[in-house]
């Protein structure tokens, strides 16, 4: 967001040696400070390099903790560094292995920023916990896949095969859309982003949630003829892409809610590290490395504004249904 500056009084006429010696100065100045401009959104754009770090200046914070949930990846690498080298921020990640904690995290200062989200299940963590988290910048929309390792397509699942999905109340949901998709289950009133295995009218294979970080073992363990597997756990697990049997849209208008996120307490959504670490993951250096591990991934950028507005409408949605539940 751009202001104007205080109006000055004119100055005093100079000679041109000082004019030049001023310019100079204020050209310095620009420049040591790490002043740097973007537009709002959607440009990809990122700070520009300086002499001395924003940090230094005062202008940024010295050190970020941010929780995610896939730290391993080779992107985040790019991401720290490049943080470091244009913002002066030192970046730590700390890592999750259980979708639970690091929105609990956050709120108690156990770091100042997570991604690892999307829209739909803040949305949920805020009504439930009755806090106010808040998304400060878009990710990517990631498919949401069933795999099988045994099995080409759905057609040749064998009749009561398990099919294990997370059992968190959003990706539960979705993973029951995407079933109902396939023709695997059928849903009351056709399913909403909030229905769970109760909703389930009618069903060709044996629906079984597990922890989310327990889809990709089931599946290899052998206990799952097929799995609903997160994007990160499925990374991890080294699923194939081959072994995809159906995956939703992520480029859909209904894929929406699953935009990932950038979130931060709601005292901080204007915190110029925090909008300037979130503008950074759409550093052309970071997103050539993002890609290679998430090649299905669909790269969004919005403005933050937005995304705000989206949750509030989420939230809205997820206490009627919770009320009539």
């Amino acid at each position: 967001m751009s202001t104007s500056g205080p109006v000055l009084p004119d100055k005093p006429k100079r000679s041109p040696v000082a004019a030049v010696v001023a310019a100079a100065v204020v050209l310095v100045l620009l420049v040591g400070g790490g002043i740097w401009f973007s537009s709002s959104r959607g440009d990809g754009g990122t700070p520009a390099a300086s002499g001395a770090s924003p940090a230094a200046s005062g202008q940024y914070r010295s050190s970020v903790k941010i929780g995610v949930s896939d730290s391993a990846l080779p992107y985040w690498k790019t991401y720290t560094e490049l943080a470091k080298s244009q913002l002066g921020v030192d970046v730590e990640l700390v890592n999750f292995s259980d979708y639970s904690l690091p929105n609990p995290a956050l709120s108690q200062g156990e770091v100042d920023l997570n991604q690892f989200q999307h829209i739909q299940y803040l949305a949920n963590y805020n009504t439930t916990a009755d806090d106010d988290i808040q998304p400060i910048g878009a990710t990517a929309v990631y498919p949401l896949p069933l795999y099988a390792t045994t099995v080409q397509d759905v057609a040749s699942l064998p009749a009561d095969a398990v099919v294990a999905i997370p059992n968190d109340a959003i990706n539960e949901a979705r993973a029951l859309l995407l079933l109902q998709s396939a023709g695997l289950v059928q849903l009351e009133g056709g399913g909403t982003a909030f229905s769970s295995v109760d909703d389930i009218t009618s069903s060709k294979v044996q629906v079984t949630p597990v922890s989310a970080d327990q889809t990709a073992g089931a599946l290899q363990s052998g206990s799952a003829a097929a799995a609903v597997v997160n994007n990160n756990y499925a990374t991890a697990a080294k699923l194939s892409q081959d072994d995809i049997i159906v995956a939703d849209d992520p480029a859909s208008p209904a894929a929406a809610p699953y935009v990932n996120i950038f979130a931060a307490k709601e005292a901080d959504v204007a915190d110029p590290t925090y909008l300037a670490l979130a503008e950074l993951w759409h550093d052309p250096a970071v997103q050539a490395v993002f890609t290679q591990d998430y090649a299905s991934a669909v790269v969004v950028d919005r403005p933050a504004s937005e995304l705000q507005a989206d949750l509030a409408k989420v939230e809205q949605d997820a206490a009627a249904a919770r009320a009539a539940g």
